[in-house]
């Protein structure tokens, strides 16, 4: 008999959901397979995507699994290490909070590549999903330290998404290949050692922050193999004197958030959509300026711009400040509060501002420059409160003429207090697709269809082309 410890208790609530997820659960986990194979698409002509294609197609090895751009199917981690790095590549994925972690990029891709290797049913490919990103959040959720108001992880540098992820990818794969709760948890407590990631390349540049999510799945589909194969890992891998929580939180983690009320109370209401390509601190913030822009601010017109946000915050968008008033790339630029709230007071796409609009040429230009130069952000005690349930910006702007503007965001667009529409989700959707032609409505179909497919094995088969 398995001992109940922390990892037994989850792998017991991952192996039943693979019979009982309800039709709710399942419809969740459905959006965000379609929303994370959407953010895909334009990831493949991102530097990071080709690089990482390269680099797994020289690896070679038996062909199990799509990796989206690739001609020919790869072994089931590398197609989860391409995938999961796609999705992740733009900062446009789903987001959760207080544990500020994105967790389908490395879910999705590691219960599609599983999926598609085993020719497992659809309903199971969604139940991994649900699975995974539910454990994925309460290890993060576990280290939320409310003295400090934010997650033991951020406050150590280390990128919950990529931790928490590799185990949420373990218990997804192996909810996707049918193994028992016995080897689900030899899954995740294997994954435990092979989980890392570390946040300054937030704030100091380098691109390797957009593989976190592709090793995190890389990670679950070769720890749940190895745990099929009769690798085994620790028991207490989670509580233990050496374990998960000791080993990067130190004393503090919360045991309760972990495991009370599993499989009763879900997680996925508090983890959003994003609106934005960008890091979701700056989300309030662009829409501040957009509120402003339809107030008739013009950008010509500002002497000046105070942007408060929660003091945690300052280190991710803010600092070190001449790096943020002058990113070096269009990707930096996504974590750049001064320059995504000038993009969005001149005007961006999609939803408000876009992928488009993030180029290298972009933050180049000497108007916007000039703009962001002219943004500041300082830490503000009522955002200090409302952090990290939510990510607000309280915005002061002084304009040539003398005359001032106050405005609050208080919550992110996308959360349950502002949720998008139905049409904001589609319109995502298909901007992030529209490189597929028609490809996109078959992909749409193949997915909405899923809980009545039997084999998983074609899933991605056909639908986005090979990619240079």
């Amino acid at each position: 008999m398995m001992e109940e410890t922390a990892v037994a208790t989850l792998a017991a609530f991952a192996a039943e959901q693979r019979d009982i997820a309800s039709d709710e659960v399942l419809e969740d986990a459905r959006q965000r397979v379609l929303d994370t194979l959407g953010i895909c698409v334009p990831a493949l002509q991102t530097d990071t995507g080709r690089a990482i294609r390269e680099l797994v197609r020289a690896w070679g090895g038996t062909p199990q699994s799509v990796a989206l751009g690739e001609a020919e199917r790869l072994p089931a981690p590398s197609a989860a290490l391409v995938n999961g790095t796609l999705a992740h590549a733009l900062d446009f994925d789903d987001t959760h909070v207080p544990s500020i972690s994105h967790p389908s990029a490395s879910t999705v891709a590691a219960a599609l590549a599983v999926a598609e290797d085993v020719h497992a049913p659809g309903r199971n490919l969604l139940a991994g999903v649900a699975v995974g990103n539910e454990i994925t959040l309460r290890l993060g959720n576990a280290a939320y330290d409310p003295g400090i108001g934010n997650s033991v992880f951020f406050e150590r540098g280390l990128h919950a998404t990529s931790i928490c992820g590799a185990l949420g990818s373990a218990a997804a794969a192996g909810v996707v290949m049918g193994l028992d709760r016995v080897r689900i948890a030899h899954a995740m407590g294997i994954a435990a050692s092979m989980g890392a990631g570390l946040l300054e390349a937030n704030r100091a540049g380098g691109s390797v922050k957009r593989i976190h999510c592709g090793w995190a799945a890389h990670a679950g589909v070769v720890a749940a193999q190895a745990a099929r194969a009769g690798i085994t890992g620790p028991p207490t891998v989670l509580e233990g004197r050496f374990g998960f929580f000791r080993a990067y939180c130190g004393d503090t983690y919360d045991a309760s958030a972990l495991l009370d009320d599993l499989g009763i109370q879900w997680q996925y209401g508090d983890c959003f959509v994003k609106p934005y390509p960008t890091n979701v601190f700056t989300h309030t913030g662009i829409d501040a300026a957009l509120m402003l822009r339809e107030q008739g601010v013009r950008p010509d017109d500002i002497r000046a711009v105070q942007v408060g946000v929660p003091s945690p915050v300052l280190r991710t968008i803010a600092e070190p400040r001449a790096a943020k008033i002058r990113p070096e790339s269009g990707y930096h630029a996504q974590f750049s509060g001064p320059f995504t709230f000038a993009l969005a007071l001149v005007g961006g796409g999609g939803l408000g501002v876009y992928l488009d609009d993030f180029t290298d040429a972009a933050v180049r230009d000497p108007r916007m420059l000039a703009l962001a130069e002219r943004i500041t952000h300082v830490p503000n005690a009522e955002c200090d409160r409302l952090f990290p349930m939510q990510f607000p910006s309280i915005v002061d702007v002084v304009l040539d003429s003398g005359e001032t503007r106050h405005v609050e965001v208080l919550a992110n667009r996308g959360t349950a207090q502002r949720p998008l529409t139905a049409e904001d989700l589609t319109t995502k959707f298909h901007l992030n697709s529209r490189a597929l032609g028609e490809g996109a409505d078959h992909l749409v179909h193949r997915v909405t269809s899923l809980t009545e497919r039997v084999d998983c094995s074609d899933l991605l088969e056909g639908i986005v082309p090979p990619v240079p």
